[in-house]
């Protein structure tokens, strides 16, 4: 049992190892890049998130008074 469990693991490692092989990585100029994107689209998500919650706080505050 312990030697099926050890050979498993082998061939999961093995298997890893495979597929980090085939991992293609990005340049430093289009990791850049797309730091940058994901950077600015979670700045303006969380600028329209805010917005939006100001509004709804202060429509309920309207209905609630």
């Amino acid at each position: 049992m312990a030697e099926n469990t050890k050979t498993q693991k082998k061939n999961w490692f093995k298997g890893l190892q495979a597929e980090f092989k085939k991992v293609v990585w990005p340049d430093k100029k289009t990791l850049a890049r797309q730091t940058t994107a994901v950077v600015a689209v979670s700045v303006v998500l969380g600028a329209v998130i805010a917005v939006i919650d100001v509004i709804l706080r202060y429509g309920i505050d309207f209905l609630v008074k």
